[in-house]
């Protein structure tokens, strides 16, 4: 008999149902978003630039993409070297000493030391507008390095790119960068009204010498997120975490603090009083002195006592602090709304954006970008950094770990060998020496 509508019969059309629609949904989804620029900087690997939509290389999902298969252009092709000054450092491409795909890897890596580099790559412009704006790169410092920039720039159409400098103006500037100690930092700054705006949060970067993954995601609500490695490290909203507009309050100007509110947290202990013999000079004659023996009144004027430190002096007598008991804590100022405040529902949208750049100054060489990503979909970048560095990472790692047990090893092998010599010099010298005894007495030693 055939089964009813609570059998297996009955639901296997819907779960088919459903797994059409899901598979509907997720078509959809992807014919909405987009990739505006995705580049691997690879001789023959796919960059960005003007072309028809394409699907993207190793994932599944197919999406509009503005960037075009290169065949056998190189990276020169699709990156422009800026002109601006004759001493510019100059990329090169590589995958660095440790890895975790030689070919996959390879990315733009600076190398000159103590130099600015600037270098840009150009797409179809675009705006974000009502869309999601997603910017990914990953950046690798295998040189440890102590002072210089790993953050792009995003610029809009009418960019110079062979002019490309410091002074440039950008749209948004996203990265890491260090300089000593103190350093250590994302930067998130976006461009309003023709003034940059950097984040108040501080976001600390990463430091170990591994690739690792940046994302920076702005949305249509004025919400943003930064990722390091696919992990959300800040997010918040832009008009709060960076200062666009005026504060939407203020405090009341025609309200003062009441005379008798006491906002000290300590005061003077009223039953403290001076000791009578704190007061000393700072500064006392030393009666012990005498006058040189050469000493001209009429040359050098009249001969005086030097003034020494007195070792009675204490400074400047205070009472000690005590809690005061009628502290009432901060005083709450009224708050009134910012006449000069007006709401801006666009401070996310940038027109023409076209230009992805690198800007930079390097002390030490050696850092490498790759996986140049700008889309409009969260989903997408998370996948496609999945696929890329998260495929890459651990074998990087590994390949590190092992270069570095290989390293002590080579380092262990010639200490012993140089001591080794050492001691064989030694003993020759012993022997020459005639006495039989002392020889050995030596030799007995240094073998112990």
């Amino acid at each position: 008999a055939a089964a009813g509508p609570g059998g297996r019969g009955g639901r296997a059309p819907a779960v088919v149902a459903l797994r059409l629609a899901l598979l509907l949904g997720a078509a959809l989804r992807s014919a909405r978003a987009t990739v505006y620029f995705q580049e691997q900087p690879l001789d023959g690997a796919w960059g960005g630039g003007e072309g028809a939509p394409l699907t993207a290389p190793r994932l599944a999902t197919p999406l509009l993409c503005w960037c075009w298969p290169c065949g056998t252009a190189s990276w020169q092709k699709r990156w422009t070297n800026s002109e601006y000054k004759p001493d510019l450092g100059k990329f090169k491409l590589a995958a660095g000493k440790f890895y975790g795909d030689a070919v996959r890897d390879k990315g733009l890596q600076t190398s000159e030391n103590s130099k600015f580099y600037a270098i840009s790559s150009r797409f179809k412009p675009f705006s974000n507008k009502g869309k999601t704006l997603v910017i990914q790169y990953t950046v690798k410092h295998e040189q440890k390095i102590d002072c210089g920039g790993g953050y792009v720039k995003i610029f809009s159409s009418n960019l110079d790119q062979k002019n490309l400098s410091g002074d440039s103006h950008y749209y948004i500037m996203f990265g890491p960068d260090i300089c000593g100690s103190e350093t250590k930092k994302v930067h998130v700054i976006l461009n309003y009204k023709n003034k940059p705006h950097p984040i108040k949060k501080p976001i600390r970067c990463k430091v170990d010498g591994y690739t690792h993954l940046y994302t920076l995601i702005i949305r249509p609500d004025q919400t943003y997120e930064v990722k390091i490695d696919n992990e959300m490290v800040a997010s918040g909203n832009l008009e709060d975490d960076l200062d666009f507009l005026p504060p939407r309050k203020i405090n009341d100007p025609t309200v003062r603090k009441p005379t008798d509110w006491d906002d000290r947290i300590q005061i003077d202990d009223p039953n403290d009083i001076k000791p009578e013999d704190w007061d000393e000079p700072e500064y006392i004659m030393d009666t012990s002195a005498e006058q040189p023996e050469d000493w001209d009144d009429a040359v050098n004027g009249e001969w005086h006592y030097p003034m020494v430190k007195n070792p009675l002096y204490r400074g400047e007598w205070k009472p000690r602090q005590i809690d005061n008991p009628n502290y009432r804590g901060v005083w709450p100022h009224p708050q009134i709304d910012n006449p000069n405040y007006s709401p801006d529902f666009s401070i996310y949208s940038y027109e023409n954006i076209s230009i992805i750049g690198l800007d930079i100054w390097q002390v030490r060489a050696g850092t490498i970008f790759d996986n140049f990503l700008i889309t409009d979909d969260e989903v997408y970048a998370e996948d496609f950094g999945d696929e890329t560095w998260g495929e890459t990472k651990g074998p990087e790692k590994e390949m590190n770990i092992k270069q570095t047990e290989e390293e002590q090893e080579r380092e262990r092998v010639a200490e012993e060998k140089y001591f080794e010599q050492r001691f064989k010099k030694k003993l020759e010298r012993k022997k020459d020496s005639g006495n039989d005894r002392a020889v050995r007495n030596t030799v007995k030693k240094e073998e112990l």
